[in-house]
C-alpha cells in the first residue's frame, strides 16, 4: 500500500464545486470581454470598409469635377461658338448656329458624366443666360438660378466664393452644387443637385437608420438625410463609448466648400450584445444548477458510498481504502482493468482523430482564404464601371459574363478534386478578365493533351501560379508571354500529369527562388506569398507528399513552375 501524496490527495465534492464556480466566473468575465472586443473590432472593420468605399466614390467625383472644370475653361478660351455668340445678337442666325454647336458639345459631355449634371452659359454684355445642355431642374428653379447668377457676377465678393470652385447654393429651398468659370465677359456654369451627387453613397448599407448627406463648411446639411430604402431619417443623440449606436464618417472633396458625412447605425450590434449577455446569463444559471445538483448528489448518494468505502478500508492492514486490484471482488477488478484499457484506447483514438480534424480544418481554412478575394471582385466592378463610362457595351457583356463564370467556379462546393479541363477553363476565364483590365500588356497560350482533360486535380491550384505571373511579370512594356502546357507521361511505372506554367517576366527574386528550391517557407507577414505556400501545403496533404513542384528562372528572363502530379484513386475525391 502507498501513501497519498499532495499530488493525488482526495478532496470533497464541495472543493470541486467551489473550483467550478470560480472557473465559471472567470469564463463569464473573459467571454464578456471577448464579446465586447469582437463587437468593437467588427464595428471598426465595417467603418474602415465604408471609408474605403466612400473614398473611391469621392475620388471619382473629384476627378469628374476637375475634368468638367477644365473642360469649361478650355471651351471658354478656345471654342469659337462663344466668341460668335458674344459678337452677334441672340436673334441672329449666327448666334443660333453657334448656340447649337455649343449645345452639342455639352450634350456629349453630359452623356459621359450623367444627366444629373446641368450646364449653362451667361453673356454679360448681352445679359443673356441659357442652358447649353438638357437640364434636369424645374423651370421655377431655372428662373431663380438665372437671377442668382446675375447677382453673383455683379457682386465681386460673392463671385470670388464661386470662382472655379464647386460650392453649394440654395435655390427655392433646394440645394445645388455650382461651379462658375469666367473668361472676360462670358461665363460657363456647371450645376448638380446635392441629392443627386450624394445618391451613390446612399446605396451603401449603413444600417436601418443610417444615412449619407452633404454638409457645407458651416456644418449645415445640404442634402436630405435619406436611408438606402428612401426613408427620411431623424438625427439622434450620440451615446458614449462602445455602446454608441452611431458612427460618423467624414470625407472631404477637393477644391470644394462641402464634404460628405455618412452616419452608420447598425442596430444589429446592440442586438448581438444583448443576445451575448443573455447567453452568458444562461451559462451562469446552468453552472449554478449543476453545482446545486452536485451538492445534492454528494449528500444523498456519495455520502452513503463514502461510508461503505470507509468500512471497506478497515479490511486493509493500515486502515487505508482497499485497492480494487488486490480485492477479492473479481467483477470489480476485471471491470476496473477493462475500463482503464478502454479509456486508454479512447484517448488514443481521440488524439488521432483530433489531429486529423485539425489538419483538415487548417487545409480547408487555407483553401477558403485563397477563395475569398474581395479586391479582385472590386477591381472587376471598377473595370465594368469604367467600360460603362465610355459605352463599351460589348466589352461590358464579356467582362460581366467572365466575372460571373469566375466566381461561380470559385464558390463551388468544397470538393478536394476537380476535372483538369474545368480548372483550365477557369484559368482561361481569369486570364480573359485580366486581359480586359490590362489590354495589350500580355498574351497567353494554353496547350493540353487530350488524354489529360479528365484528370483530377485540386481546384484553384493552377490559378495560384497564374496569378503570381500576372502580379509580378506584367508591365506595360514589353508585352509578357504566359504559357500553360499540360501533358501525360510515365514516371516510376505510373502515369503522372505534368503541368508547366511559365512567363517572360523578370522571374523569381533570387532569395525567393532559393527558399522555394530548398522547400523552405516564404515570409507571409506582409500578406505576400500566401497563395503559393497554401497551395504547396494542399498538394502535400492531398497527394500524401507524392506531388512534386519545381521552381526555376528561365534563361533570358521569366519564371517557370512545373507540377508533377500522380494519379489518385477515385475514392480520394
Amino acid at each position: 500500500m502507498t501513501k497519498n501524496t499532495a499530488g493525488n490527495r482526495p478532496y470533497p465534492i464541495r472543493h470541486y464545486v467551489r473550483i467550478m464556480m470560480l472557473v465559471s466566473l472567470v469564463v463569464l468575465v473573459l467571454d464578456l470581454v471577448i464579446s465586447l472586443a469582437s463587437i468593437s473590432i467588427v464595428k471598426q472593420q465595417s467603418t474602415r470598409y465604408l471609408k474605403d468605399t466612400a473614398k473611391l466614390y469621392i475620388d471619382r467625383i473629384n476627378h469628374d469635377f476637375a475634368y468638367i472644370n477644365h473642360y469649361m475653361g478650355w471651351t471658354l478660351a478656345n471654342d469659337e461658338s462663344l466668341n460668335m455668340m458674344n459678337a452677334y445678337d441672340p436673334d441672329s442666325s449666327e448666334f443660333i448656329k453657334s448656340n447649337d454647336n455649343l449645345y452639342k458639345r455639352f450634350s456629349e459631355l453630359q452623356k459621359n458624366y450623367g444627366q444629373q449634371f446641368n450646364f449653362f452659359f451667361y453673356l454679360k454684355n448681352q445679359s443673356f443666360f441659357l442652358n447649353c445642355a438638357p437640364i434636369s431642374i424645374t423651370y421655377t428653379d431655372y428662373l431663380e438660378l438665372k437671377k442668382q447668377i446675375n447677382s453673383y457676377i455683379e457682386d465681386k465678393d460673392v463671385y470670388a466664393h464661386f470662382y472655379s470652385r464647386w460650392s453649394p447654393i440654395l435655390v427655392n429651398g433646394n440645394y445645388y452644387i455650382i461651379n462658375i468659370v469666367p473668361y472676360y465677359n462670358r461665363y460657363l456654369i456647371g450645376l448638380i443637385s446635392a441629392d443627386n451627387l450624394i445618391h451613390p453613397l446612399r446605396q451603401l448599407n449603413l444600417g436601418a437608420n443610417g444615412y449619407a448627406s452633404l454638409v457645407d463648411e458651416k456644418g449645415t446639411r445640404i442634402s436630405s438625410p435619406l436611408s438606402a430604402s428612401g426613408k427620411l431619417v431623424q438625427q439622434e443623440a450620440k451615446g458614449p463609448g462602445l455602446f454608441q449606436s452611431r458612427t460618423t464618417i467624414s470625407s472631404e472633396f477637393s477644391n470644394t466648400t462641402f464634404s460628405a458625412h455618412m452616419i452608420i447605425q447598425f442596430g444589429a450590434f446592440e442586438k448581438i450584445m444583448i443576445a451575448q449577455l443573455l447567453i452568458l446569463l444562461l451559462f451562469f444559471m446552468v453552472t449554478s444548477t449543476i453545482c446545486a445538483v452536485m451538492l445534492f448528489f454528494n449528500k444523498r448518494v456519495l455520502g452513503p458510498i463514502q461510508n461503505f468505502s470507509e468500512n471497506l478500508a478497515h479490511l486493509s492492514e493500515e486502515g487505508q481504502p482497499v485497492d480494487f486490484k488486490s480485492s477479492k471482488i473479481i467483477e470489480l477488478e476485471q471491470a476496473n482493468a477493462q475500463f482503464k484499457d478502454l479509456v486508454k484506447q479512447i484517448k488514443t483514438f481521440k488524439i488521432a482523430i483530433y489531429e486529423q480534424e485539425l489538419e483538415k480544418q487548417r487545409i480547408q481554412l487555407d483553401y477558403m482564404k485563397q477563395q475569398i478575394k474581395p479586391h479582385f471582385f472590386l477591381n472587376c466592378l471598377t473595370s465594368i464601371y469604367s467600360m460603362a463610362q465610355i459605352q463599351m457595351y460589348e466589352e461590358i457583356e464579356n467582362m460581366a459574363m467572365s466575372t460571373s463564370k469566375y466566381f461561380r467556379y470559385t464558390f463551388q462546393s468544397g470538393e478536394n478534386f476537380v476535372r483538369l479541363e474545368d480548372e483550365i477553363e477557369h484559368v482561361r476565364t481569369y486570364l480573359e478578365i485580366q486581359r480586359s483590365r490590362y489590354r495589350d500588356a500580355f498574351r497567353y497560350h494554353i496547350g493540353q493533351d487530350e488524354a489529360a482533360k479528365d484528370t483530377l486535380i485540386p481546384p484553384l491550384v493552377l490559378q495560384t501560379f497564374i496569378e503570381n505571373s500576372i502580379k509580378y511579370a506584367i508591365s506595360r512594356d514589353p508585352e509578357v508571354q504566359i504559357r500553360l502546357t499540360v501533358h501525360r507521361r510515365e514516371a516510376a511505372e505510373e502515369q503522372v500529369t505534368v503541368i508547366q506554367i511559365s512567363d517572360s517576366g523578370p522571374g523569381f527574386a533570387p532569395e525567393v527562388l532559393e527558399k522555394l528550391v530548398r522547400g523552405q517557407s516564404l515570409d507571409q507577414s506582409k500578406g505576400t506569398h500566401i497563395g503559393i505556400m497554401n497551395t504547396l501545403k494542399r498538394l502535400e496533404y492531398l497527394y500524401f507528399k507524392k506531388a512534386v513542384v519545381h521552381f526555376s528562372n528561365i534563361e533570358g528572363g521569366g519564371a517557370s513552375v512545373i507540377l508533377t502530379l500522380p494519379d489518385l484513386p477515385s475514392t480520394s475525391t
